[in-house]
């Protein structure tokens, strides 16, 4: 079945709305609709840009035929927006939705989520027999409403993640990294590749993490409209990574956009040296206010650090998640 083939009864929607697959004209219209969702939610923040919007859309593995749809009003307003990716092996499946709070009730939410089942399951077909198959999607802990339309369409709570944020209000002090570690200034084309090879390390051990290609880090982190490689901080242990903390500007906040360091060099204060000086380099920018996103059960003590470093949950999301098929992780050989 694909969002073609659903009547409206399927979705549960009422004649005066429409679901249909989004177009690239929608664009403007569908991040005005993010932003009045996350602006409702209590987290602007952390709400999805028009570049961001079309970096999405044009990824090689997405098809905006048929993995992100609108609900639109009969004069043509957009107020409910869904997107889907196959995350890993046709088994490990994401789902992102909003509804414009003027309409919440209508059963949007309901008409979406059902479609985006829809589209998991076709998705699905090509797996391997044995592999256990997932929908993940994250709603705001504070949003009873759409946590008891996740609950209702067959969706358990199993994690939470936390929008963390600090406000400045005098230069912190920042830590001496460890002995015989050093930061170098980011030079693109000489040391993206080895970032990514960093990363991919660090965060193996991490929740749901599945190990992503080279072109995929460009197009979604380099190729990123507020990159900037004076912000990226990358600490060396002779010629390999040690640390990097990669940072950028995120409506007009610092934003940490990811910490990580790879297990040899871990409780060495060397995450806390990496953050203390992100937030230092910010504040001689006239930056104030920093954020970042953090699994909230992180195994690498992650959470603590953040406090440590003056951080507070801001906003907290819980996500959601429908087992489509059991079996074994698709991770396993």
């Amino acid at each position: 079945m694909n969002i073609h083939e659903m009547k409206l009864d399927d979705v549960s929607l009422s004649p005066d709305l429409r679901l249909r697959p989004v177009q690239w004209s929608d664009v403007t219209a569908v991040a005005d609709l993010i932003l009045a969702a996350s602006i409702a939610d209590g987290d602007p923040t952390t709400t999805v840009t028009e570049d961001e919007l079309n970096r999405f859309w044009s990824s090689p593995d997405v098809n905006i035929e048929t993995d992100a749809w609108v609900v639109e009003t009969k004069e043509g307003s957009i107020v409910g927006y869904e997107e889907f990716y196959s995350k890993h092996a046709h088994a490990a499946m994401l789902g992102d939705g909003y509804v414009h709070p003027e309409f919440h009730g209508l059963g949007i939410g309901t008409a979406m989520l059902r479609t985006l089942e829809a589209r998991a399951r076709k998705e699905m077909e090509p797996a391997q027999p044995d592999v256990r198959v997932y929908i993940h999607n994250g709603v705001p802990a504070n949003d009873a409403a759409a946590c008891e339309l996740h609950e209702n369409e067959g969706y358990k709570a199993i994690r939470h993640s936390w929008h963390m944020e600090t406000k400045l209000e005098q230069a912190p002090q920042v830590p001496s990294f460890p002995e015989g570690i050093e930061l170098r200034p980011f030079v693109l084309d000489e040391q993206n590749y080895a970032v990514y090879e960093a990363h991919e390390d660090a965060f193996s051990d991490h929740w749901g993490h599945v190990r992503g290609t080279f072109e995929s880090w460009n197009h979604h982190v380099v190729e990123h409209e507020n990159f900037d490689p004076s912000l990226w901080y990358i600490a060396w242990d002779g010629g390999q990574i040690a640390g990097y903390c990669l940072c950028r500007y995120r409506m007009e906040s610092g934003w940490v956009g990811t910490l990580g360091v790879p297990r040899p060099w871990r409780k060495r204060g060397l995450g806390e040296a990496l953050l203390m000086h992100a937030f230092s380099e910010f504040y001689k920018r006239g930056t104030k206010t920093i954020g970042l996103g953090v699994d909230a059960q992180n195994p690498t003590g992650a959470t603590r650090l953040y406090k440590k470093a003056g951080m507070y949950v801001a906003f907290e999301a819980v996500v959601y998640e429908k087992e489509l098929r059991p079996g074994r992780d698709a991770n396993e050989e």
